[in-house]
């Protein structure tokens, strides 16, 4: 009784301790990537990107229920905190139980050693996990991965509390226990199944006399459950009750949803007399499985409210999952495409044929409606591969990188060898062990790697130089920025080191619980890397998706401290040695992790992802449409909107999105304050696969000098008439585009009732805006942004964000309008814009909205740590002011365009921010603006940083030299450049500098690249 009191206060000291730590360093609002969107979700009970988060959004609800709109972020961030405390909690608990059964195998006689060393494993692996870089990450921001850590702790100290129990009565509670749990966390993320094995291997060594077959058979068995849910339940029971619904709608007549009722009727009767039959004849394991089924159903529920509130027409309904078949779609990720684990096509192989796999349908007129079929495409036997990890052929950068890394030249083909080599070296070595590495050794910086030989960027780290250097050089050489970034973490291989020698202990000690936690150490990471088959040039660092991996490893940094104990004892007194390996261990292990993560982990102050939502909406008129792309100029607009109640009335449409038909679908729908987009196309012309992709094709139908109304070739390319269509080799008819030359009629008195431009401009507006697409194809975006400009006639003020792809200008480049951090389609014509320079400054308006409206999210305090996501916003808005003040100087307003690029400097300070290659175009416009003075000492700055750069990577080895070759002509252009300016703009002083500069530098790199073309920021 005393070790249990004992234990459990302890681990609430444990647990209190990472709360603590978690709050206080919570991010004060919503933050970058999928947080955005799944704060909106939550606020409003919406529906997220498949396969769906609705027990997270519930959960969230409550959270934000208890502040204000304002406030409602952080508490969402509290939830995750608390998950994460609690997280800590149970691996607590895990860690004394695993070591109590070394220690103390019989459960009865505990000495004050004991239970000292016991308490020291439990504290300092938990801690230690508790300020991992990415457990902390995510324990600090509202995303899934906090609670989905949570469920695995927590089912995972389940089956340990019924191990202890297993010889009392109705210890099996403990697995029903479990089975909901698991059913709950799949309402969250999936992570949580990859528990399953090491659970059955659990139950396995309790129950029975182990045996190697046996131990064997049970681990099979584990893979075969865990199989059974993540297919059988997760998918299958949803497949079956479609069918069901399939037939009650389309065959009998009834209203949509129906089967599904008849189906959960049919399956209530069967687990019914299921488990009466398996009562009746003893059959306690067909028992013991259909409840633990029923209690994952029960928990796998909360997916009724995604169809529920899907039916609802919420503003954010993320795959329209309304109805039975629309939800399989949502739940199996299909807008995401497949990719092949254990059998597939290498990247070079090329389709000889499209297979059908089935028909495409959708909830239509009251029927479901076949609006298509669904492909897969067909490889010839010999380009099919066993374990394809280089399979990506869609992408010409993935392909490119496979080439480069694998050493190939253009025509060879790649072998199996290569094939294996990727699998190690990247997807294993870089995609994974890095991440590892980051948490228990050390971390190099906040910068994404690209590949392995890159010294620069993204490496683990010790801070031990003999084994820093040959990957890394020295840091203390790198430039500002890198040199002191605050996720430099050094943990000196100490955390990893204790784990290696918890592990070998616990193999010596234990062989059974080792291989318990190896079985959970290897699902929750390796079989991860295995199942997702990564390709190359990650949007972002995926270290968050391993966490369960490093949560196995910290049960071993923990008996670790029994190593050490088992060795001072041998030398001094149990009781000392004890407490000497706890203090050792805690100090030298999370007492450094915290002292190292806390700077990079310390969110409270900022505000940057919100206030970059704000400053997006702020740059556009009322009532507008804003196309943006990509989740982080996306979601945080949907948090301003959804959560904080700001400008409701703008129409955000995600260009990413835009390719489906659900999403177009609710273009129709008033969202918010935001009134519904009239479009040309009906949704029968654009459902399913219909018109993903139109080409165009001169059939000289249209001469090709002429352009036509925009209007009238939508609606030729989305008619069904086969006169307007084109026959193709397999006996279909397919649309296309007769021309690229089009125009959108202008009605002045429109635009002059709109205030579409500005005064000074009326005289410049051109009676139709003529264009020529940029593309030779589009895709169901591309027709449906060319639907919404053409059916919008001048209604409604049209935006697209300053970061989207120039080819989603669908050439419309020369009427457009610089309003802040949004171009405004506008009918006046910039001649000589380009699709990288987009139209021209609207300087009024541009002004009144950076200079008034414009949040910087904290980088005006200084002491606000902002990683490389943050800083690429932060680079978006320095690009924003330096074109402001150079649309001010054009105009004469230097004084202006001077107090324009002083604001930003105050607003993004440099503690934030260090300058790098962003204030490039700063020192250009204070230059062109006239304060020679300012624009020197940035030159000089930035020459220093660049000059730095350049030292280091000359003190790299000759291979690593060669793969940063193309930074450090990079390094030389960007210092050419500043010398051409001073040239230009007269100061001979730091022309001469910049110059001798130059000189010293050229000897350093071979083959250096030409100058930057003059000019800069437009």
């Amino acid at each position: 009784m005393n070790f249990r009191r004992i234990n459990n206060t302890t681990g609430w000291i444990v647990c209190i301790i990472a709360c603590m730590v978690y709050i206080l360093t919570a991010e004060a609002t919503g933050s970058f990537w999928d947080c955005g969107e799944f704060l909106s979700t939550a606020y409003k009970l919406e529906v997220a990107h498949s396969p769906g988060a609705p027990l997270f959004a519930l959960i969230g609800r409550l959270f934000m229920m208890l502040g204000t709109p304002q406030t409602a972020g952080k508490m969402a961030n509290y939830m995750s905190a608390l998950a994460s405390g609690f997280t800590i909690l149970f691996l607590f608990w895990s860690i004394t139980h695993f070591a109590r059964k070394i220690l103390v195998p019989d459960n009865k006689a505990f000495s004050t050693d004991n239970v000292i060393a016991i308490m020291g494993a439990g504290a300092v692996g938990a801690l230690a996990y508790a300020f991992t870089d990415s457990f902390w990450f995510s324990a600090v921001e509202a995303e899934v991965y906090a609670l989905s850590s949570f469920f695995t702790a927590f089912v995972l100290w389940a089956m340990l509390k019924w191990e202890e129990r297993a010889d009392e009565p109705h210890a099996d509670r403990w697995i029903i226990l479990i089975a909901y749990m698991m059913g709950l966390s799949i309402g969250v993320h999936l992570l949580n199944l990859l528990c399953i094995p090491a659970l059955i291997m659990i139950y396995y060594f309790r129950r029975y006399k182990p045996t190697t077959k046996g131990s064997i058979i049970a681990f099979i068995i584990g893979v075969v459950i865990l199989g059974a849910v993540q297919v059988g339940v997760i998918q299958f029971i949803p497949i079956i009750a479609s069918k069901f619904d399939l037939f009650f709608v389309n065959s009998m007549s009834m209203p949509f949803n129906s089967g599904i009722f008849a189906f959960f009727a049919v399956l209530i009767l069967a687990v019914f007399f299921g488990l009466k039959w398996a009562k009746k004849k003893g059959h306690y394991f067909v028992h013991l499985g259909i409840l633990s089924f029923i209690f994952i159903l029960i928990g796998y529920s909360s997916f009724f409210m995604t169809i529920i509130r899907s039916r609802a027409d919420v503003p954010i309904d993320m795959g329209n999952p309304d109805n039975a078949v629309s939800l399989i779609s949502y739940l199996q990720r299909e807008q995401y495409g497949n990719t092949p684990v254990a059998y597939g096509p290498y990247f070079t192989a090329r389709p000889i044929d499209v297979k059908s796999t089935g028909e495409d349908y959708r909830a239509m007129n009251g029927k479901y409606e076949v609006v298509g079929q669904k492909r897969e495409y067909q490889y010839a036997p010999g380009d099919m591969h066993v374990f394809p990890r280089i399979w990506d052929s869609n992408d010409p950068s993935h392909v490119n990188f496979y080439r480069s890394f694998l050493g190939l030249g253009p025509n060879d083909e790649p072998t199996s060898g290569d094939n294996i080599k990727f699998f190690f070296q990247h997807q294993m070595a870089y995609m994974y062990w890095r991440y590892f590495l980051w948490n228990y050794a050390g971390r190099q910086n906040d910068y994404q790697g690209q590949s392995l030989g890159d010294p620069k960027n993204g490496n683990w780290y010790t801070g031990i130089p003999f084994i820093d250097k040959p990957r890394t050089g020295d840091i203390s050489k790198m430039p500002e920025g890198l040199r002191d970034n605050k996720a430099t973490n050094t943990l000196f291989l100490l955390p990893l080191i204790l784990g290696v020698l918890g592990l070998i202990y616990h193999i010596n000690r234990n062989k059974r619980d080792a291989l318990v936690v190896g079985l959970l150490f290897f699902f929750t990471g390796l079989a991860i890397v295995i199942y997702v088959n990564n390709v190359p040039y990650q949007p972002r660092e995926r270290d968050y998706s391993y966490a369960g991996s490093t949560y196995a490893f910290a049960m071993w940094i923990g008996l670790g401290v029994l190593w050490l104990y088992d060795l001072l004892r041998k030398k001094m007194g149990a009781t000392p040695s004890a407490g000497l390996a706890t203090v050792v261990c805690i100090v030298s292990v999370p007492g450094i992790m915290l002292a190292q993560e806390w700077d990079d982990h310390d969110r409270s102050h900022k505000t940057l992802a919100r206030d970059t939502g704000i400053n997006y909406l702020m740059s556009c008129a009322p009532n507008a449409i804003l196309f943006t792309e990509g989740d982080n100029d996306t979601y945080p607009l949907w948090y301003a909107q959804e959560v904080e109640g700001i400008r409701r009335d703008v129409r955000v449409i995600n260009l990413s999105l835009l390719g489906t038909d659900w999403y177009i679908d609710q273009l129709s729908h008033k969202i918010n304050e935001a009134d519904a987009i009239p479009l040309i196309m009906k949704p029968e012309q654009y459902a399913g696969s219909r018109r993903d992709y139109v080409e165009f094709v001169d059939t000289k139908i249209i001469p090709q000098d002429k352009s036509v109304n925009l209007a009238e070739a939508i609606q030729f390319v989305v008619s069904d008439d086969k006169r307007n269509q084109l026959p193709t080799r397999t006996g279909d008819y397919m649309n296309y585009l007769p021309t690229k030359k089009f125009f959108v009629p202008v009605d002045k008195n429109v635009i002059l009732q709109n205030n579409i431009v500005e005064l000074e401009d009326t005289m410049l507006i051109v009676p139709q805006v003529e264009f020529t697409l940029n593309k030779n194809s589009i895709l169901k975006n591309d027709l449906a942004v060319l639907n919404i400009v053409a059916a919008n006639n001048w209604k409604r003020p049209i935006y697209f964000s300053t970061t989207i792809r120039p080819s989603n200008f669908q050439g419309l480049h020369e009427y457009l309008q610089l309003e802040g951090l949004a171009y405004r389609l506008v009918p006046v014509r910039t001649i000589g814009a380009s699709e990288n320079e987009p139209g021209k400054v609207n300087v009024r308006k541009m002004y009144e909205n950076t200079m008034t409206k414009f949040k910087f999210g904290g980088a005006e305090r200084g002491d606000v740590y902002f990683d490389e996501t943050n800083r690429r916003s932060l680079t978006n808005l320095r690009s924003t002011y330096a074109k402001l003040a150079n649309g001010l100087t054009a105009r004469g307003q230097k004084a202006e365009a001077i107090k324009a690029l002083d604001y930003m400097q105050k607003n993004i300070s440099d503690k934030s921010f260090p300058y790098d290659i962003s204030m490039l175009f700063v020192a250009e416009s204070y230059w062109r603006a006239g304060d020679n003075t300012k624009a020197a000492a940035i030159a000089r700055r930035l020459a220093k940083y660049h000059e730095d750069d350049i030292n280091y990577i000359s003190s790299l080895s000759e291979s690593q030299k060669e793969n940063m070759s193309n930074d450090a002509n990079m390094d030389l252009r960007v210092i050419g450049q500043l010398g051409v300016w001073a040239r230009q703009y007269n100061d001979a002083t730091l022309t001469n500098e910049l110059e001798a500069k130059m000189k010293a530098l050229m000897s350093k790199v071979p083959q250096s690249a030409m100058m930057m073309p003059q000019g800069g920021a437009q």
